[in-house]
């Protein structure tokens, strides 16, 4: 069973969304708001979060990537305890997936040959995710 990562972010995971989905070119995504979910009375929204996102997904070369907005006055700790490692065998589609992210980021290391791959880098995308882009052979 694979695993899915999964992106909290602290009310911008739509715009997050919207990004990585121009970034590796999907047009169709699962996208559900706070709002759009059956209220419980016991348990009502804090004002303001209706347009939150409680769960959205991606699919990217197979792989499930699922989001979410932190809860409001919950505790939240920006991005540098996980990265996500993009492994593609297409040399075209890890160029341009490392081009879009790091606009408005931080390259890491530039895309570049090592001792396992032929192209692999590494960049901090405007949101603090840190992704490591690797080329495979397939």
């Amino acid at each position: 069973m694979p695993l899915n990562p999964y992106l909290i972010f602290n009310g911008n995971a739509r715009e997050a969304v919207a990004f990585y989905a121009d970034v590796f070119g999907i047009e169709d995504y699962f996208l559900q708001t706070f709002g759009s979910a059956p209220s419980d009375p016991n348990h009502p929204l804090p004002p303001g979060t209706e347009n939150l996102v409680m769960h959205a997904l991606l699919v990217i070369d197979g792989t499930r990537l699922m989001f979410s907005d932190n809860m409001p006055g919950m505790p939240y700790q920006a991005g540098d305890n996980f990265s996500i490692t993009y492994i593609t065998g297409d040399t075209d589609a890890l160029k341009q997936a490392f081009d879009r992210l790091k606009v408005g980021g931080e390259v890491l290391l530039e895309l570049q040959e090592t001792p396992w791959s032929k192209y692999y880098g590494q960049v901090k995308d405007k949101f603090g995710v840190i992704w490591q882009l690797n080329y495979e052979e397939a």
